[in-house]
């Protein structure tokens, strides 16, 4: 459920028309809103109402500071993979001690930044990392606290590109060595274990892989177990999918009751990395037709939205609906959605069935709240895009529109060039 609907054929966000945004800040613009972000995250945490869990943002799907500080308010922890996104995720209130830090690649001055600021735990994904993460604690007089995250093997059955949990894939350390990396990170003693972590992909639509990946981490907490490792947190990731076209998804509610099923008999409190199904639905993509041209073989609406604010149609071939702001009769037409940019892999949506627009009209591009602006560039020199959050019926910028001179910020032309 999200609150992006018509009334009397004018698209509203809540109780403001998306056709008076645009008026007031231009387009393309990024429109979240409030409720639908705050109904989404009690859902997911509410589902687990009973059970010990810490549910953590994943920042990567959305770092707006607006967007950070609302679920930092509501409770929530947060999931991130880079310096930035801690430093992002502090400025917006979050509390260190509800933060773990995830991604294949920490650098030294990203680790000591996390150990200084009292995060709750690295999730580990190699052997070197491990290392590297003891001995930077040792050097800042500190015990590091850490999950190794384990590579279960398990299919997500989503695109290949976000697929997270196979053998073949770059992240964690495979499950039938995960019991030697514990044994090893025992004998650290700059190490503090507690607890095992997974991540098997995103977009995730099916309860089963969730399911499968869930009892290798419990055969792995009753063998750490044994060895005198008594951990604490069973970190599942994120990884639920949600509705872009013709996907069923299973509701939080249905995912949290197979994870509770499977954990009752535990003491562990279950770590849960949301983040597609909390913002994704709740945030849409504002466009305006900037021309209407038709070739011999094709039908085509040139937009002011390109590749570089809404990267996902490019990168993955995914689907956003694209809906008229103000619904209008005329007749259908079959057309490539694409921007200004000189790439033919520029476009938001190809052979799509919409209405027929003329130039000025305004689209909404949905289901844009998830990987839309936090994955933008500047890419042709196009200032990003201005984001926008609605609440009842009053609307703000969170994040003003980048300027030109916004594109030149830290360079400069040396010395021996002039």
């Amino acid at each position: 459920m999200h609150h992006f609907q018509y009334k009397d054929n004018d698209l509203y966000c809540e109780n403001v028309p998306v056709a008076k945004i645009a008026e007031n800040i231009g387009t393309p613009f990024y429109l979240y809103s409030h409720a639908t972000l705050t109904r989404h995250f009690e859902a997911f945490n509410g589902a687990f109402e009973g059970m010990d869990r810490l549910v953590c943002f994943s920042a990567k799907a959305n770092t707006n500071l607006a967007i950070l500080h609302l679920f930092a308010s509501l409770g929530s922890g947060l999931d991130i993979v880079s310096g930035g996104e801690l430093y992002r995720g502090l400025k917006a209130g979050f509390s260190p001690g509800k933060i773990v830090y995830s991604g294949v690649g920490k650098k030294i001055d990203e680790i000591d930044y996390a150990i200084n600021s009292g995060i709750l735990m690295f999730n580990v994904e190699s052997m070197e990392e491990l290392q590297l993460i003891d001995n930077r604690a040792k050097n800042l007089n500190a015990q590091a606290p850490v999950a190794l995250r384990v590579n279960p093997d398990v299919d997500p059955k989503t695109h290949p590109y976000i697929s997270t949990g196979l053998k073949k894939n770059k992240f964690g350390i495979e499950s039938d060595v995960a019991l030697e990396a514990y044994k090893a990170a025992m004998k650290m003693k700059n190490i503090k274990i507690i607890g095992i972590d997974c991540h098997i992909g995103s977009q995730i639509t099916q309860v089963a892989p969730f399911e499968d990946a869930l009892t290798k981490l419990k055969l792995l907490a009753v063998k750490l177990k044994d060895l005198g490792i008594d951990i604490k947190y069973l970190d599942m990731g994120g990884g639920l999918g949600i509705t872009y076209s013709d996907e069923s998804p299973p509701h939080p509610s249905e995912y949290a009751k197979a994870l509770i099923k499977s954990l009752k008999e535990t003491s562990l409190t279950l770590i849960l990395e949301p983040g597609r199904v909390i913002v994704g639905n709740a945030g849409i993509l504002v466009t305006r037709v900037l021309y209407r041209k038709s070739g011999q073989v094709k039908e085509f609406a040139v937009v002011d939205a390109a590749m570089n604010d809404l990267m996902r149609p490019t990168l993955y071939k995914a689907y956003h609906a694209i809906e008229p702001v103000k619904k209008v009769k005329r007749g259908a037409i079959k057309a490539d959605v694409v921007g200004p940019i000189c790439e033919t892999g520029d476009f938001l949506a190809l052979d799509r069935q919409i209405t027929d627009v003329e130039r000025g009209d305004l689209l909404a591009v949905m289901s844009a709240g998830a990987y839309g602006f936090t994955m933008s560039s500047n890419y042709c020199s196009r200032p990003r895009a201005a984001e926008v959050m609605v609440s009842g019926d009053r609307f703000e910028v969170v994040r003003r529109r980048e300027t030109y001179e916004d594109l030149n910020k830290g360079e400069s032309i040396p010395s021996f060039m002039e």
